[in-house]
């Protein structure tokens, strides 16, 4: 579930780095939250990330 439904981005991993430059596993979490859109004048909860909510309010106004 963790995987926005409009672009479908999702977790990613990469390296936290100390001071001494050792690498160790982490992961980047996108913000997802669960929203109310209106698809086809219906209105369908949706899991999105911030960015997708942010350009379908901008195109919708």
């Amino acid at each position: 579930m963790a995987k926005c439904a409009n672009c479908g981005k999702s977790t990613t991993f990469g390296h936290n780095r100390s001071f001494s430059q050792r690498a160790t596993n982490r992961t980047y979490k996108p913000n997802l939250q669960k929203t109310l859109v209106m698809e086809k004048g219906r209105p369908v909860h949706k899991v999105l990330c911030a960015k997708c909510i942010k350009t379908l309010s901008k195109t919708k106004a």
